[in-house]
């Protein structure tokens, strides 16, 4: 993805998915990605990710494409 561009991921509901992301130039977001899977377990709540936005450098915004999508299942 290019700097600055709208994107998402994520498995469809009820099952699994392997992920491979390759950062380049290098930046340090192996954090970002241990906290997504904290939430995951529930061993922390959403809201921490939004916390950490600054330190990783992944900004969220609203989507109701993304949410509509989700909670159909597709």
């Amino acid at each position: 993805m290019p700097p600055g561009t709208v994107h998402a991921f994520g498995a469809v509901p009820g099952s699994g998915a392997d992920l491979l992301i390759v950062f380049t130039p290098g930046v340090e977001r192996f954090g970002y990605f241990r906290l997504l899977d904290q939430v995951r377990n529930g061993a922390a709540g959403p809201e921490t990710v939004l916390g950490a936005q600054e330190r990783y450098d992944n900004h969220f915004v609203d989507s109701t494409i993304w949410r509509n999508a989700r909670q159909s299942g597709r």
